[in-house]
């Protein structure tokens, strides 16, 4: 070997490090996808509802909080009048999020600038020199936004819509004499689609194994009728080792349940008893902000072990508390690891053909995707 050869050497090739992670698929987008499950899965929500972006306590008076519908920033805030109030979420001027900034009056002042916002969405104050400028007449979006049950609801669609169509109307939760009521709210990572076909799939109860919510689920009808699927299941209601000492059977019959998906909405009945509705907030395709509210007549409910009624009073002051706490989140926490280990299992399986046994759950995921369509034609039109 030549001493040039040990002075020059050939240099070595360098083999780029692989990122598996990088490399992985992705999952098809709404355009790109294949079948149903592609497609319900990669849908959004269509704007023109009323969805729930928070609690009222959320946002007390001289506060501003951000929220998102579908990688859609929006600020709330409470001015000193008590009004709730929503904006596109950014400063006309350096594009900040105004979330971040602070509530004056009944205006939203960006943190950086001092740039201040009125509900209209109009710039109301400039506290630095204009330069010999005018005072801007800049704008940014608004959103219709109305406080109803403890839910903060935020319309992010066209406004025109919002006046013609409403909120879920709860009677039972209105009035001098409410009823019983657990509010409860979870973020998962997980689709919209997931948690809605999870809520009203009754075959999970594996799932639910040790609390018994439901037991021995039936399908006894199923019927989509415009831009709802109702369903029915014969099933026990309330059967868990805890919760079955509650419930008073004398009163109700839990041996069937009623369950509708009022599109965007959910909800359930067992014999005017029990019920509840499930409000979701989708986020982005892998995140959605999931609103529950459970309700009970009066006379369901008795002393364990004793056929005597709870008085009311007792039953929403501090039994229902507890049951929240001991029963009812720990019971959806299940289904949180369950609709956030599918999203995970989709994201590396999505190419798998469906595997669905359950026709509620068909007829779910064709009204998802038919709404998301009708969507998208009218925003193309």
């Amino acid at each position: 070997m030549s001493n040039e050869a040990v002075m020059n050497p050939e240099p070595e090739r360098l083999i780029p490090l692989r990122n598996p992670k990088a490399e992985r698929p992705r999952p098809p987008t709404f355009e790109e996808a294949k079948n149903r499950r592609q497609k319900v899965r990669s849908a959004g929500m269509h704007p023109d509802y009323w969805y729930p972006v928070g609690w009222t306590s959320d946002v007390p008076r001289g506060k501003a909080v951000g929220v998102t519908f579908w990688k859609r920033s929006i600020a709330l805030f409470r001015g000193d009048d008590g009004v709730i109030r929503a904006l596109e979420d950014r400063c006309a001027h350096r594009q900040l999020k105004l979330s971040i900034g602070q509530v004056k009056g009944c205006n939203l002042t960006c943190t950086y600038h001092g740039w201040q916002y009125d509900g209209e969405g109009k710039v109301a104050h400039i506290p630095h020199d204009l330069f010999g400028n005018k005072m801007p007449d800049i704008k940014v979006g608004t959103f219709p936004v109305k406080e109803r049950y403890g839910i903060i609801w935020v319309f992010p669609g066209d406004p025109e819509v919002a006046k013609t169509r409403d909120v879920p109307v709860i009677p039972e939760l209105e009035g001098s004499a409410p009823w019983a009521s657990i509010p409860v709210d979870f973020t998962w990572n997980a689709h919209h689609s997931m948690i809605m076909d999870n809520v009203s799939d009754f075959s999970h109860a594996y799932l639910h194994r040790a609390s018994k919510p439901f037991v021995g689920a039936k399908l006894t009808s199923l019927e989509t009728v415009g831009d709802r699927v109702l369903l029915s299941y014969d099933t026990k209601v309330g059967a868990g080792p805890i919760s079955g000492l509650f419930v008073n059977r004398k009163t109700a019959d839990t041996n069937s349940m009623k369950l509708g998906y009022e599109y965007p909405y959910q909800w359930s009945n067992t014999d005017d008893k029990i019920k509840h509705w499930c409000f979701v907030l989708p986020i982005d395709e892998r995140t959605t902000r999931t609103f529950f509210l459970f309700y009970f007549t009066p006379e369901m409910f008795k002393i364990p072990l004793l056929p005597v009624a709870i008085p009311p009073s007792f039953a929403r002051h501090v039994v229902m508390p507890i049951a929240r706490k001991i029963l009812v989140r720990p019971l959806l926490a299940e289904d949180g690891v369950a609709v956030e280990a599918e999203q995970e299992g989709w994201e590396k399986h999505f190419e798998q053909p469906i595997a669905e046994l359950n026709p509620a759950i068909h007829e779910f995921q064709k009204l998802t995707i038919r709404k998301w369509e009708e969507h998208l034609g009218r925003a193309r039109a």
